[in-house]
């Protein structure tokens, strides 16, 4: 399992534990988003701290995170982005459109003012 899941009051981490989110892991990401979306938790947090590379799989799965939650009046939010991913989404300029955060500090004042 390249992804842990764990819950808090305010919202539902998925931590990642793959270097590379790409055709060969987003798949399983896409799966336990529609299976998280499904049972009423709208509220996510994608931690990539340990995602070292991501390519347009990768990034599809963001975006259809980004959208599930929005379409169910929840937020989500990426934490602990590396410098390659991170340039990859500002290329693709998802960082106009998805919030990122470097620490859960942050990220509790983001879902504590819903």
């Amino acid at each position: 399992m390249n992804f842990k899941i764990s819950h808090t009051n305010l919202y539902t981490l998925i931590v990642s534990s793959c270097e590379k989110l790409d055709i060969n892991t987003s798949s399983e990401l896409k799966s336990e988003l529609v299976l998280l979306n499904k049972n009423g938790m709208n509220n996510i947090v994608l931690d990539l701290s340990k995602t070292l590379y991501c390519d347009s799989s990768g990034l599809s799965s963001i975006l259809i995170a980004n959208r599930l939650c929005k379409d169910t009046n929840g937020k989500f939010a990426l934490l602990g982005i590396t410098p390659k991913v991170l340039k990859l989404i500002q290329i693709s300029q998802l960082d106009k459109v998805i919030q990122l955060f470097e620490n859960s500090e942050e990220i509790e004042n983001f879902f504590g003012n819903k």
